[in-house]
Order: C-alpha cells, then structure tokens, then sequence
C-alpha cells in the first residue's frame, strides 16, 4: 500500500471535553510513497481469550459418539464442524479445533478453579498462582496500546457455585499473587475507553451530559474528514456509526443513575436482556480492537456458577443446573442449545472482526482468538478432553485452511499456550507443565 498524502499519525485522535476518541487504521495514516510494512501502520497482532463455563456435549455422556455435538467429524483439513461449533463455518478456513485437550491443574476442582487455570495450567498454592497467558503476551505485545489488557465478563464472577468472587473466578492473573477482575458494566468499559479526560472535571462533565461524545467532538470530525480520500471517509463513518450505536446501548443500562455518576468509578450497567448484555461487550472489546486501544483481552462470556437463564431460547432453567443433566435428553438438547447459541454470538464477534480493514487485510486476518471451556463433561465435572478453538489468521503465523487435530490422548493444555505464546514471538520453550508444542497449527 501506498499513498502520495500527508500521513496522519497511528496515535491520532479526537479530543473534547471527557473524550479521546482513538481512530481505526486509515490509509492516511502511511507516509507517502512508503510501504505499509515499514511504518507503524503495520499491523498489528490482536490476541483474544473467549472463555464459556460447563464443557460441552461430547462424546463422554452414556450416550457415547452417537451424542456428541462439539468433536469436528473428520480430522486435519478434510473435516466438518459439528452442530455446537457450525457457527464457525464462515470462518472454517481460520479455525483449528483440537481433540484429547486436558489440563491437570483444573482435575478435581468442580467449578472453582476453572476460569483461571484454563490460561495458566497451573495448580495454585494457597491463593497464588503464576502470571496467565494473557498476561505473559503483554510483556511483549501490549505496551504500546492505552490499554495493555482488557477484562471483560457479561455477568458478575461473585457466585457461590464459583468461589463466590475468590481469586481464581477471573481468566487473567498479571502475576502469581495478582488476579485481574473482570469487568461486566458496559457503561463503565465504555467510558474506561471513549470518556477519557484529561481532568476529572472533565471526565464528570461528559459522563453527566445528555448528548453523544461524537457531538463533543463533531467540529473536529468535520475537519479530519475534509483531509481524507473518500476510501477513509467510508471506513472512519463506519467506525463512528458503530461508536455511537455502542454508546447507546451502553447509556440504556445506566441513564437512570448517571446524575450519581463517581469517578473514576462509573454507574453500575449491566443490561437486563443477556443476549443484548454479551453482543455489547463483544462490540465493545471490537472497537478496543479496532482503535487499537488494546491487543490482548480476555472474556468470560457467562460465569463459571451462573443461574442464567435463556428466555430467548425458551430455556427457563439456569444454565448451571441444566449442566448438570443427568443424562436426561431432554436436559442436554437444552445445553446443546445454549451452547451453540454462545458460538453463534463468537461468530457474530468473528464477522465484525473479518469485515473491519487492517491494512491489507481484515482484523481476523492479524488476531489469534481462543475459545472453549476448562470443562468436559458438565454431568460430570471431569476435565478430559476439554473442548477448544483457535481462529484467525495471526498475522501470518497460524496455518490456513481448517483443520480439527485429533491429538495424543491427555496433551497438555499447557502445550498449546506455549505454541501460541512462541507465534506471538516469545521465545519460551516452557510454560505451566507443557511438555512440547503443537508442531501443526
């Protein structure tokens, strides 16, 4: 890529009272006459870790192979996504499944250690543990961002059946002694990365105020957009178009308490439809992603002891109890559909990112997304084989073209965090109990 224009600088952005708007990738932000590879511009790896609690239906319920609803049938690039993971078709060509996935540090724990031992594959000691892989990438690939990491859950963590919010209910620990908390207020994640100031006053004054941040900064928009070829014009409207639609969402959740607004701490927002709460923080991590305000983020997508329920599946029972199914058919049909149900708002998360330009490419071409469970069999509380997928073309760094690995029995966890963390570019030849790596992704 090339252009002939002043370039605008990768760090631009728009301010206003309480606002610092970061920008997308514009074409303009490439010196002239200079490729893109050799600029700041270039793209950057974004790195995400999408967890969902209770396993899957596999293989290991009385019903044997004829009940599974995750394993891929077939194996390396000749295979077909099953009726759990099918939302994924779009993205087939991105997606590596793997079967015979275990992580020892999670056997026996029932519910309370699996968030965050999924990313560490470390048995804690008291309340310590060591530093998750999330955490591990930022040292080298999340400095340069306004936001090393981004932890995000659609609901809180503090359940009984969970650890009732001890250490271990969070996906990310910074180091062996400090648990990151995962944040479920989108009011609150919305202003973290849109309401900005530079002074508290300021940042009271845009929380409280009636109209849109994008109004604050209206004049200035103007002026960018009258220095941009039209090409930029359509990607910076398009970004600003899915800002304020955010910002909608994310205000429904709080208008009624804004005029007791604290900052730094925001009001608390979580939506009361649940479908409407985990698609908003799913937009929010992608416009993190797309400003690149942050990297690397992790997501509980529902809580490890949840009772939610899904109405809007005609499923009245919480999700935890239904996990517990008893081989009951009709309790599984009622877990398959909310788990695939879950893959499909993922899916819904990947098709943004693959249609959002980066460079030359899309944000799903320069990421590495992991998604799965700590979990197996629900019934059951067994941790073998625990089901997961990568996807995303990683910034040319991950094999293309689908493929589901039928790996050794009982591979380590810890032997793809450690592949992962090596095709990010950190040389490391050991991490939690790996014992290799996973020579074919």
């Amino acid at each position: 890529m090339f252009i002939t224009k002043k370039h605008l600088s990768r760090r631009t952005v728009l301010k206003g009272a309480g606002v610092n708007l970061a920008l997308p990738f514009l074409s303009a932000m490439v010196p002239a006459s200079t490729a893109l590879a050799q600029t700041a511009a270039n793209p950057k790896l974004r790195v995400g870790f999408f967890y969902i609690p209770h396993g899957a239906i596999m293989f290991n319920t009385k019903f044997g192979p004829a009940q599974d609803r995750w394993t891929p049938k077939g194996s390396g690039a000749d295979f077909t996504l099953n009726e759990i993971n099918s939302p994924l078709e779009p993205f087939k060509k991105y997606t590596t499944s793997f079967g015979n996935l275990e992580n020892a540090a999670a056997l026996g724990s029932v519910h309370v250690r699996n968030p965050a031992t999924w990313l560490s594959a470390t048995m804690p000691v008291g309340n310590n543990m060591s530093a998750t892989l999330d955490q591990e990438m930022v040292k080298l690939i999340g400095k340069e961002t306004p936001f090393p990491s981004l932890e995000l859950a659609s609901e809180t963590t503090v359940q009984v059946a969970a650890g009732n919010g001890g250490p271990f209910t969070t996906l990310s620990f910074r180091d062996a002694h400090t648990p990151l908390p995962m944040e479920y207020n989108p009011r609150k994640v919305f202003l973290q990365l849109f309401g900005e100031g530079e002074t508290p006053h300021e940042r009271v004054a845009m929380a409280r105020q009636t109209n849109s941040m994008l109004d604050v900064i209206m004049q200035r928009t103007k002026q960018l957009e009258s220095n941009l070829g039209g090409e930029d014009r359509a990607v910076l409207d398009a970004y600003l178009t899915d800002v304020r639609e955010v910002e909608r969402r994310a205000n429904v959740a709080s208008n009624s308490n804004l005029s007791a607004i604290k900052i730094p701490n925001a009001p608390i927002g979580e939506l009361e439809n649940f479908a409407d709460q985990e698609k908003l923080m799913y937009d929010l991590l992608s416009l993190a992603y797309q400003a690149d305000l942050t990297r690397i983020a992790t997501y509980i997508t529902v809580a490890e002891g949840t009772n939610r329920t899904y109405p809007f599946l005609n499923i009245s029972d919480g999700f935890h109890p239904v996990s517990h199914h008893g081989d009951l058919p009709e309790r599984i049909e009622k877990l398959i559909k909310i788990q695939k149900w879950h893959m499909q708002m993922f899916a819904a998360f990947l098709k943004k990112m693959s249609d959002t330009p980066d460079g030359q490419g899309s944000l799903l071409d320069h990421a590495i997304f992991m998604y799965g469970s700590n979990m197996s069999n629900s019934n059951q509380h067994s941790n073998y084989p625990i089901p997961n997928v990568i996807v995303g073309g990683g910034n040319g760094k991950l094999k293309q073209g689908g493929q589901h690995l039928t790996l050794p029995e009982h591979t380590h966890i810890a032997n793809l965090h450690l592949t992962l963390m090596q095709k990010v570019g950190l040389e490391r030849d050991k991490f939690g109990d790996s014992n290799g790596v996973i020579t074919e992704i």
